[in-house]
């Protein structure tokens, strides 16, 4: 039996000057002119997906901001290691940024910039013979910093950023920990035990890094439980940040704060499930807006603050 190619003589038809369209003219973006202004670019921008979304989220922290609300800043280890600390750091001294949360690899990556003015060791050059991850400064400083704090009684986050400042380390200025420990800018830690190399060296105390880290834990709910009005922004991590902003989320709302309206934003090189669902989907779907920004982090965080701050900027 031969098939016959089908006959498409009937198909009923419409108007295209009836119909909507998703996209128009008039949400075109525009040439950028010779010298232009950063405001001028992000005004050419073609009124679609992320040409919509970006300055909508940059209106969004402004209003924040004006307002006197949060904006908190969850993070992983790369956003230091692609060299954002100075921009992080200018956010934090201006208000802007007014919390951090970070994993236990920023720690790492943070202390030995303070101490060393350089990290992250090539690990296939090292993991063969066992080496990856065994600096001695580095396992003895952070180690003995949290053991401080935990004998003092406060999260890890203060206890490494104010050992930093004790032992006045030559790079302290670009370091976030230091920084915020001196301008009293809350950072918390949350640390798996096993993942971060300073948890191989012998002066690691589980009970320590475990008071110190659920301490942080605390103190991040707290910061959350103001969050209304506010932003979270995560940038970098994948799992352990996004679990931590769900689970302080729920427990605050459990014990009757109101934090049902506000923005959410996650930055990183591709889309994944856990931060689009617990960062940008779920916390915001009573109120708010979640906006979910793909690209590189030394690109986007840098073109995030420079638009924040042109925005901010009532005579420009």
């Amino acid at each position: 039996m031969k098939i016959k190619p089908l006959d498409f003589s009937g198909l009923k038809t419409y108007s295209l000057y009836d119909r909507y369209s998703k996209v128009t003219v008039e949400h075109f973006g525009t040439p950028v002119k010779e010298h232009s202004s950063l405001r001028s670019f992000m005004a050419s921008l073609p009124d679609q997906l992320l040409g919509h979304d970006f300055p909508e989220l940059i209106r969004s922290l402004a209003k924040a901001h004006r307002a006197g609300r949060p904006i908190l800043m969850g993070m992983g280890a790369h956003v230091i290691k692609v060299g954002l600390n100075p921009v992080l750091i200018d956010l934090m001294e201006r208000s802007i940024i007014t919390g951090l949360a970070m994993n236990g690899a920023c720690i790492i990556h943070d202390a030995e910039i303070a101490m060393a003015g350089s990290t992250s060791e090539e690990v296939g050059d090292v993991l063969g013979d066992g080496a990856f991850g065994a600096a001695k400064e580095t396992g003895e400083v952070l180690n003995t910093a949290i053991s401080l704090g935990a004998r003092q009684g406060i999260g890890m986050g203060q206890a490494v950023g104010e050992y930093l400042l004790a032992r006045d380390f030559p790079h302290n200025d670009k370091s976030l920990l230091a920084t915020a420990a001196k301008l009293g800018v809350p950072v918390t830690v949350h640390v798996a035990i096993g993942t971060d190399i300073i948890h191989i060296h012998p002066s690691a105390s589980g009970a320590d890094i475990g008071k110190t880290s659920f301490y942080d834990f605390q103190l991040f709910c707290s910061e959350v439980s103001g969050l209304q009005g506010g932003a979270y922004l995560n940038v970098g991590s994948a799992v352990l940040l996004p679990e931590v902003f769900l689970k302080s989320l729920t427990l605050v709302r459990n014990l009757g704060h109101k934090v049902d309206d506000f923005t959410t934003a996650n930055f990183d090189f591709m889309k994944q499930y856990r931060t689009l669902t617990n960062v940008v989907n779920r916390p915001t779907a009573t109120g708010g807006r979640g906006y979910n920004i793909i690209g590189h982090h030394e690109l986007m965080i840098p073109l995030l603050a420079a638009s924040l701050l042109d925005e901010l900027c009532e005579s420009c």
